[in-house]
């Protein structure tokens, strides 16, 4: 591969749990989570060009230039560092839009972290995630790249250790706004906190996501992913991650995958469905770091 050209593989997410603690005064609410990477990625071709601009390859139908994520995540990196430079960006999407996944964040993460070796600018994971804080609350995360305890309003991340395990993740065609969970009235907001420690020492079960009961009032379909998951898999704990609506269920290691992957040829029209595993890692960094 050239030195001018990167290409990296840009994970999805899931939020273990989700709970919500109290809200500031400004609005904004008070959460505790943790998120997993897992390896449904995008994939994100960066290569180095003589112009000063910005190029996407293949735009996103109805996504603008000033708009999408990576063009901004390249822009602002250029701005930062006051670089004549240019970029040309391929994006190759398989994350779903709109899922709940985080690919949009974690878009903008891998171009900072792609850009930041191929124009050799030798900047910190620090520096990196306040830039990627101004693109989305999630996009420091994807750069410190870790799976990660996480409070506040997201911007306390405190990295974990987790076993591997391997996921169903579901996303039944409707997605949900963040907002409209966030405003309703019905959303529970005094969840007691936990501690890392009350994490580890039950991760798999016994928790919840806060935002879930009012996304299954506002969309049938979070309900039926949720039912369609419990039939298929018995025993099983589906829950929604984030704000929705993509919902999964972490498989027992004694699940019959082959199964599983022929029961998900059959999903409901539109919807999409994938067996997952969880990452330790984001794969950014493997190809441009050690640490």
């Amino acid at each position: 591969m050239s030195k001018d050209i990167l290409v990296l593989r840009s994970p999805a997410k899931l939020n273990l749990f989700l709970h919500i603690i109290g809200r500031r005064s400004d609005g904004y609410h008070l959460l505790q989570s943790v998120f997993q990477l897992i390896d449904w990625c995008d994939t994100i071709t960066l290569k180095a060009i003589p112009q000063n601009e910005v190029r996407r390859v293949n735009p996103i139908p109805g996504v603008p230039p000033e708009q999408d994520l990576v063009v901004r995540a390249a822009k602002l990196l250029k701005e930062f560092c006051q670089l004549d430079g240019g970029v040309e960006i391929e994006l190759q999407k398989e994350i779903p839009m709109g899922a709940g996944l985080g690919g949009g964040s974690s878009d903008a993460a891998t171009t900072l972290i792609g850009l930041n070796a191929l124009w050799k600018l030798q900047l910190d994971k620090e520096t990196l995630a306040q830039l990627g804080l101004q693109l989305g609350a999630d996009v420091p995360f994807f750069i410190h790249g870790q799976n990660a305890f996480v409070e506040g309003i997201g911007e306390k991340i405190r990295g974990l250790e987790l076993e591997n395990r391997d996921f169903l993740v579901i996303f039944p065609k409707q997605g949900i706004t963040t907002a409209s969970i966030f405003q309703d009235s019905g959303l529970t907001r005094d969840h007691a906190q936990i501690t890392i420690d009350g994490f580890l020492a039950s991760p798999w079960s016994d928790l919840s996501n806060d935002c879930q009961a009012v996304a299954v009032r506002i969309c049938p379909e979070v309900k039926q992913a949720l039912d369609w998951i419990s039939q298929a898999v018995s025993g099983s704990e589906p829950r929604m991650s984030g704000s929705g609506s993509s919902v999964f269920a972490v498989l027992d290691p004694k699940t019959n995958t082959a199964k599983l992957e022929n029961l998900l040829q059959n999903l409901p029209k539109g919807w999409v469905g994938r067996i997952v595993r969880g990452l330790n890692k984001n794969p950014a960094y493997n190809l441009i770091s050690s640490d």
